[in-house]
């Protein structure tokens, strides 16, 4: 049988690279700076920048201005565009291959107790209480989860308290910001900062608490921090909570994964 004359999928091509291949698993765990990933992946910074050109390039990251120094980027991988493409290169192999979306069981762990979650970001009034409503509500309590700031504002953005309740059913009207000092005899598996700023500031967990970042722009920065009367920002929030959600259906095959089984 003539073997087939068809190219492989670009996927192939991009993620057979074994320093793209780090690259990819190592933003698989959260987001990073250039610097960061030089020292993860163990290859100058030349080399680095150059095969995130290409996964940009190929559409498996995005790159975003920290909002602490907007001389440096965040690096992120796209896991939702990483699953259509993987799917597409299981089509072109046979079509038998085709990946189909599994369906939403309800959220059970094997961890012999409950893993928890900590999210931060700076005023706790906006991005890390949107991670926490609605890693409660897809996980129904069966995961710990709280969120804290470094610099807590009087309290949590209407419009934050607008897009749970009117995009996802969820009323945190009654929930006030708390500083981060207030967790810090607890412990938790996983501490995930959303804020660039808030991350700089991070205290150091003990192991085996794992880290990861996810940077995450102020959505009231799109309405010059204002609230009552203004809804200016409310698009951005509405995104915001759209790019949390997308981020938390990722989380949530990790937090029911045992640690020690974990990569």
């Amino acid at each position: 049988m003539a073997s087939s004359s068809r190219a492989a999928p670009p996927f192939v091509h991009l993620a057979a690279h074994p320093v793209r291949w780090r690259l990819l698993t190592t933003l698989a765990g959260g987001d990073h700076r250039v610097r960061e990933l030089v020292a993860l992946v163990g290859e100058p910074q030349n080399l680095v920048s150059y095969h995130l050109r290409l996964l940009r390039d190929g559409g498996l990251v995005t790159a975003a201005r920290s909002s602490f120094d907007g001389r440096d980027s965040y690096y992120r991988l796209d896991l939702d565009r990483c699953a259509q493409v993987l799917s597409a290169t299981g089509v072109a192999l046979h079509p038998a291959l085709r990946t189909r979306p599994a369906p939403s069981p309800p959220f059970t762990t094997a961890h012999a107790r409950t893993p928890s979650v900590l999210f931060l970001c700076t005023g706790n009034s906006a991005r890390s209480p949107i991670a926490e409503a609605l890693l409660r509500q897809h996980t129904g309590g069966a995961v710990q989860v709280a969120s804290a700031g470094s610099r807590p504002a009087p309290r949590v953005h209407p419009d934050a308290v607008r897009v749970l309740r009117e995009e996802f059913g969820i009323d945190i009207g009654d929930r006030r910001p708390r500083h981060l000092d207030t967790l810090s005899e607890q412990r938790f598996d996983h501490v995930i900062t959303l804020c660039d700023k808030v991350r700089e500031v991070c205290p150091e967990y003990p192991r085996p608490t794992r880290r990861a970042h996810w940077s995450t722009p102020d959505p009231a920065a799109a309405g010059n921090g204002h609230s009552d009367g203004d809804r200016t920002s409310y698009p951005a929030f509405r995104r915001t909570a759209g790019d949390i959600d997308t981020r938390i259906r990722h989380l949530l095959p990790v937090l029911a994964t045992p640690q020690e089984a974990q990569p």
